[in-house]
């Protein structure tokens, strides 16, 4: 069976860009702020330093990497003016895989700097490379920040049968489930070793991702993947996608339980968890306004451009599709959101974890 790799999110600024389709992704960064600002108080090194180096790992493109970075420097800007410390200078690092859309995020460098005016010196840098893998030098790093990336595996499992899904579902085989938590075990496992050896003794790693707080698999990402299997089997009953395209393809994506992560966590044994919390946001992020009141069909359409700025490449590498098989799959996939939405809301469960370097 052939396993699905991430590849590159869509590039650019355009309609379907991910730049222009990633405010959930700025939601879930504003929802565990709490959580980042916790960790950089409990830093004790950074007063003492006069560069504060930091890590945003599948940094993607667009703007909230960058708004990431400036929400680091304003926190430690806070209790540099309370501790009456000097400022430290800041090194920022943005990481993510060779392919990524880097120039996008420089493009917005200078408009980053004038943000800034004088009140921080901040150095930028792109870093590409897998995070399962070293990227830095050892004890180079006071902060390592990641959100929305490490659900997604290095590769899917391999050699399962899971055929008319591209994920696990409640007909897969208990084999299925089993294989993608070990992929998991296996790359959470290797992510804590290499950074272990890059941050400094009592750094942090502030990790923000889809996951489960009960051990029940079969969760709210569980039904907008199934929506967009759905719209896939459309095509093959329609002629443009072969049903072995789909038997073959199985997404590199899990969502892991708390106790699965405090266990890895433990057993590799270079961090003690800080804190471990979870929140709720909607498959239409726009929904958490009170003030705002959007259609199914428009809710679908949303959440599906977003859907799109993330797995377009990994579905086009797959199946071999042309633009305008792309542009049809995800009509369907609004039209399977929208009466989704009709009958059910649909949100993510997000886990947000702090990770404190021994």
């Amino acid at each position: 069976m052939a396993s699905g790799k991430l590849v590159h999110i869509n590039a650019g600024n355009g309609e379907c860009s991910y730049a222009s389709n990633s405010t959930l992704q700025r939601r879930i960064i504003q929802e565990a702020k709490p959580v980042l600002e916790d960790a950089i108080k409990k830093i004790g090194d950074f007063p003492k330093s006069s560069c504060f180096n930091m890590a945003d790992l599948g940094c993607s493109s667009g703007p909230n990497t960058l708004f990431t970075v400036s929400n680091i420097i304003k926190i430690i800007q806070v209790l540099c003016h309370e501790k009456s410390c000097k400022m430290p200078e800041f090194q920022a690092y943005l990481n993510d895989l060779p392919d990524n859309d880097f120039n996008t995020i420089f493009k917005s460098i200078p408009s980053f700097y004038r943000d800034l005016k004088d009140e921080a010196n901040c150095f930028i840098s792109g870093v590409p490379g897998s995070f399962y893998e070293r990227l830095f030098p050892s004890k180079s790093l006071h902060l390592v920040h990641s959100s929305s990336c490490l659900h997604w595996l290095s590769q899917a499992p391999e050699k399962i049968e899971n055929n008319n899904n591209i994920y696990i579902t409640r007909t897969s085989p208990p084999q299925v489930f089993e294989a993608y938590m070990k992929q998991f075990d296996k790359d959470f496992s290797r992510f804590l070793q290499v950074r272990s050896e890059e941050i400094i003794t009592g750094g942090h790693m502030v990790l923000t991702f889809v996951g489960r707080s009960i051990t029940d698999p079969y969760g709210g990402h569980f039904a907008l993947l199934d929506l967009l299997s759905k719209s896939l089997i459309d095509l093959i009953h329609e002629g443009p996608i072969d049903q072995a395209k789909l038997d073959s393809f199985n997404l590199p994506f899990y969502t892991p339980y708390k106790d699965e992560v405090e266990k890895i966590v433990q057993m590799e044994g270079s961090f003690d968890v800080d804190t471990i919390k979870f929140f709720q946001v909607d498959w239409d992020e726009r929904d958490n306004d009170d003030d705002v009141c959007f259609d199914a069909y428009s809710r679908g359409k949303h959440i599906a451009r977003s859907m799109r700025a993330v797995l377009e490449q990994m579905l086009v590498s797959h199946f071999e599709l042309g633009d305008s098989i792309v542009d049809y799959l995800f009509e369907r996939c609004v039209y399977h959101l929208a009466c989704h939405l009709l009958v059910q809301e649909g949100k993510f469960l997000n886990t947000v974890i702090s990770l404190r370097k021994k």
